[in-house]
């Protein structure tokens, strides 16, 4: 490989938001996508639910709106909350139109939709529309082999991104993004990727935390990477975990669908008793945040490892038909879903937070884009509703394409970039360093800036990332670098935002939650339940 590839736009992440975008660039534009993994290999492919439109004459436009503000706790942008919701029936069906195989209604439905939809938390009317219970994969497979037959994209696997490059550092407003530094980490060398636009597109933080939903891809780059290049990073401390994820040895990070809830599911107790009426009245339905603390107290007072979720209500044909990849995991597992109970936990799943940007995708750093849940758009606030996250993936992979392409005859890029310099380094031979660092970061997120927070357990977490950021850098100053260092490097930005952020809020709003400052409701029972 040369030691500088040009392009008019690089895109850093290769999900739904990235390959989106490619798509609606590539027929005026040459486009690189650089990927982590695979292509395909990111949170997209592991999402099950489903997408949130209004597509049921029952439906409208308002109550999207509505539900998403409400779950929101009042943090999130009305505007851009509308903006995302009106264009959401035109994202499916462009998706529709590239071969996305959602589910079909059945011919019984009274629903004036073609598609069956699912209800999930938050929301009022069945909206989400999905390919059984492998949505994530359905969007995610049909993108990679539209890019793939694309003669205008480039696609880089297996490389990841180190820095952005810009100019004029002291003055962000002034600012032009030109590329970035590019790690090959098959053979562990630098590039320079020079484009008039770069987009990070790079999802969110889970593995900031010992116990989460997402791939191990999942490291926070395109934040970090903003971070160091002088964007402002907004609501990092809204880390959503989901209430359901399969509890079980063999079982790394297998999310069981809210939509299981949706079709009348219950969280029981070991003995067979339902809580979440104890809760909220909207029992399951209600949204992740208080459900996931539920299950969390519950766990917490009664010492248990795990809650259940039981729908052996549900005949093991309609268990089939709408859960088949749930359902053949669980099977393989000892777990029969249709005559007893899956048992679940909470785990972090979302970065509701993220690279502020505009409605177009722009951050603060011209020729900059941030779209998908590497950014913050204002749609989910302090708590994402489900299924939106999909939906702001393509909306704003169709906004931003529409900016970046107005702007790319404007733009004029300078000679070569400064190359990569590694003189000064050298082979690391400490290589354990970077693995007890990782592991300590992840724990302490788990323990001290998890579900339910207080201020001294985020001071200590404060406290020690200091301490492992201070260890890092001055690794990462001394040897050359490789892919676990670079996330490693990338994780302790991204673990001190969500610190930093988290000891500035002094209330208990959406997905932050601290004893200093609690919310307090009385049950029917009479009795004071924390929340």
């Amino acid at each position: 490989m040369p030691d500088q590839q040009q392009h008019d736009v690089l895109i850093i992440g290769s999900g739904a938001a990235g390959l989106s975008l490619a798509l609606k660039l590539a027929d005026d534009a040459n486009v690189a996508v650089l990927s982590k993994e695979v292509l395909s290999e990111g949170a997209t492919l592991y999402a099950q639910g489903g997408v949130s439109a209004v597509l049921d004459e029952k439906d409208s436009i308002e109550s999207h709106v509505q539900d998403t503000l409400i779950t929101g706790s009042g943090l999130s942008d009305p505007e851009v909350v509308r903006f995302v919701v009106e264009r959401a029936h035109k994202s499916i069906d462009w998706l529709v139109k590239l071969g996305v195989n959602f589910t079909r209604a059945e011919t019984n439905s009274d629903s004036s939709s073609p598609f069956h939809l699912h209800q999930e938390g938050g929301h009022s009317h069945r909206r989400i529309i999905h390919a059984a219970d492998a949505t994530g994969r359905a969007i995610e497979t049909t993108l990679e082999s539209s890019v793939r037959q694309h003669p205008n994209i480039d696609l880089y696997e297996h490389h990841i991104a180190v820095d952005l490059i810009t100019t004029n550092k002291s003055s962000k407003h002034e600012s032009h993004c030109l590329g970035a530094y590019v790690l090959d980490i098959e053979d562990n060398s630098v590039t320079v990727f020079s484009a008039k636009n770069v987009v990070l597109a790079c999802g969110g933080a889970g593995k900031a935390y010992l116990y989460t939903s997402n791939p191990d891809s999942c490291t926070g780059d395109g934040i970090a990477m903003a971070w160091r290049a002088g964007c402002r990073i907004a609501n990092m401390e809204f880390i959503q975990f989901h209430p359901t994820c399969l509890y079980h040895p063999m079982a790394k990070s297998f999310l069981i669908s809210e939509a299981l809830r949706g079709e009348g599911a219950k969280l029981i107790l070991k003995n067979g008793d339902p809580f979440m009426q104890r809760y909220d009245e909207r029992e399951e339905l209600a949204p992740r945040d208080v459900v996931a603390r539920a299950i969390d107290y519950e766990m917490k007072r009664l010492g248990d490892d795990c809650v259940y979720l039981d729908i052996s209500h549900k005949s093991s044909k309609f268990i089939e038909k709408h859960f088949p990849t749930i359902n053949k995991r669980c099977l393989g597992l000892g777990i029969d879903m249709s005559q007893k109970p899956i048992p679940i936990v909470p785990a972090a799943h979302y970065t509701c937070g993220g690279v502020m940007i505009n409605q177009n995708g722009q951050t603060d750093i011209n020729g900059l884009y941030a779209i998908g849940e590497t950014s913050c758009s204002g749609l989910h606030g302090a708590n994402r509703m489900a299924s939106n996250s999909l939906l702001e993936c393509v909306v704003f992979a169709h906004a931003a394409s529409e900016a970046i392409l107005k702007s790319l005859a404007d733009i004029t890029m300078p000679g070569k970039l400064t190359k990569w310099d590694e003189s000064r380094v050298t082979d690391s031979d400490e290589e354990v360093v970077v693995s007890h660092n990782w592991d300590e970061i992840r724990r302490f997120m788990w323990d001290y800036v998890g579900i339910v927070r207080t201020t001294k357990r985020l001071q200590r977490a404060r406290h020690r990332i200091k301490l492992l950021k201070s260890e890092i850098t001055d690794y990462y100053g001394h040897f050359r670098i490789s892919k676990d260092l670079v996330e490693l490097r990338n994780l302790s930005v991204v673990a001190e935002l969500i610190i930093e952020s988290a000891l500035q809020r002094k209330e208990s709003r959406g997905l932050h939650f601290t004893t200093d400052y609690p919310i307090v409701k009385t049950s029917e029972t009479g009795e004071n339940t924390i929340l």
